[in-house]
């Protein structure tokens, strides 16, 4: 979350600059507004995708069904490997990016730190969401045990809290 928060924080509040003799105002990155959008929209979303699945493990231990557990483990571990790769898409992007921009366009190097932190929250992202696909996939290998405990012993008392 704290990651997302620092990579559309950082391009909303300093990622649009305009030159002197301009009204408009610019994306920092090489005056492309896609970059801009997409930073701000991924940043967006993925904090929203934290907070439903830290809503999702608060609830977790009150799904009863092993089914279901499964099916919610399953979704973490496909949203975050799905996280992973737009994060990487945007490093890339947001580099790509920053590095054709030109320095007429921003002589005083406005914004140059927000966009250093965006692009290195963006990195430091695709590892933790692939760091998170990993600890769901651990979970999905005690709930296949647990599955089959259950269909070898059926009356026994369930091992999961």
């Amino acid at each position: 979350q704290v990651f997302s928060i620092v990579v559309f924080g950082s391009i909303v509040n300093e990622g649009y600059v305009n030159r002197v003799d301009e009204v408009e105002e610019h994306c920092i990155f090489n005056r492309n507004h896609n970059a801009c959008n997409y930073g701000i929209t991924v940043g967006v979303l993925a904090f929203l995708s934290c907070l439903l699945y830290l809503a999702l493990d608060a609830y977790f231990p009150q799904i009863s069904s092993v089914k279901d557990r499964k099916k919610a483990v399953l979704s973490d571990i496909g949203v975050s490997a799905f996280w992973a790769f737009l994060w990487f898409v945007g490093f890339c992007f947001l580099t790509n990016q920053w590095q054709a921009s030109k320095p007429e366009d921003n002589p005083l190097n406005e914004g140059g730190d927000a966009a250093r932190a965006a692009i290195t929250f963006s990195f430091f992202s695709i590892f933790t969401w692939g760091f998170l696909a990993f600890l769901a996939f651990r979970r999905l290998r005690d709930i296949n045990f647990q599955e089959e405990y259950n269909t070898l012993f059926p009356n026994s008392p369930s091992l999961l809290p």
